[in-house]
């Protein structure tokens, strides 16, 4: 049985937070995870609880800045940028979730003798 939404690895959040900030610059914390959710066709649904966790912890690690600004809808919000350090760990996390995702590719693609999928 397939769930309705997907469950994600450990990680897997805060790289997709990490793209999200390289692909639209900085935003703040309703912003990236709408817009991770829009991106994975509501495949990924992200409650304000697990995407501020995320962004404390990539604060902590020196991988995004965050400051005060103004929201579209004139509201008061902490934006989110990525930062030099942030880059750097951007690209080692993609080849290592790019090394994974062509190992598990390859495994499932592997049949048993004489069964097509």
């Amino acid at each position: 049985m397939v769930e309705d939404k997907l469950d994600l690895l450990k990680g897997t959040l805060d790289l997709m937070v990490l793209q999200t900030l390289i692909a639209m610059g900085p935003q703040h914390g309703y912003g990236i995870a709408r817009r991770i959710e829009q991106v994975s066709d509501d495949e990924v649904l992200l409650n304000q609880g697990t995407i501020y966790a995320s962004l404390i912890r990539l604060q902590q690690r020196g991988w995004i800045d965050a400051e005060w600004g103004t929201s579209d809808n004139n509201r008061k919000a902490k934006f989110y940028s990525i930062t030099r350090a942030g880059r750097k760990q951007l690209a080692v996390d993609t080849e290592y979730w790019r090394r994974l995702s062509g190992v598990m590719t390859r495994i499932l693609a592997n049949t048993p003798a004489g069964e097509n999928q």
